[in-house]
């Protein structure tokens, strides 16, 4: 019932059909952080009321793709490196890394192992992709996810900013564990 009443609220609130930045046909490489379409072929783009209507039914997991800062392979390896911390939404899974225009073969199955556990392996339930706003990485995880089966796929352009402007929390979250 939670699910039909936050698919209620996303009908009045997707984001128009049409943008000025074109899909591409692949995956958007560098730079990642530019503006992106107002489109996703086979996936519904939602706005900050859609992304939090679909949070509160707590129907759809969030998948969090932003990169992790890693250390500078230059750092000499006497000096201590401190993680960047990342703030998401809450109840969030992140996966980091998991939105390049390339994945090498063991973070795709990072990302396929989690998407799948996530759905409890059943590709037709729903998943919500998100990073920060003007970020390609969600967009490319999001149509990575229809490619490989999943079409119950959410996009949410605006993600954690977008979400932090619209007066939605933010807290710490860690990178998901590989399973492998």
């Amino acid at each position: 019932m939670r699910w039909a009443a936050a698919l209620l609220m996303l009908a009045a609130s997707v984001l128009p059909a049409a943008g000025a930045e074109p899909e591409p046909a692949g995956y958007r490489g560098e730079p990642y952080r530019a503006p992106v379409p107002e489109t996703l072929a086979g996936a519904v783009v939602v706005d900050d009321d859609a992304a939090l209507a679909l949070w509160r039914s707590g129907a759809v997991p969030f998948v969090d793709v932003l990169p992790r800062v890693a250390r500078p392979p230059d750092l000499p390896p006497d000096t201590i490196w401190i993680d960047h911390p990342r703030a998401s939404i809450s109840g969030s899974v992140w996966l980091p890394d998991t939105g390049y225009q390339a994945l090498d073969p063991a973070r795709l199955a990072y990302f396929l192992d989690a998407l799948d556990a996530l759905t409890s392996g059943d590709r037709s339930r729903p998943l919500l992709f998100f990073c920060k706003t003007d970020c390609w990485m969600s967009w490319n995880a999001a149509k990575r996810a229809l490619e490989y089966g999943f079409s119950r796929v959410f996009w949410y352009p605006g993600g954690t900013d977008g979400w932090e402007a619209a007066g939605g929390a933010l807290e710490p979250i860690e990178p998901r564990p590989v399973s492998r």
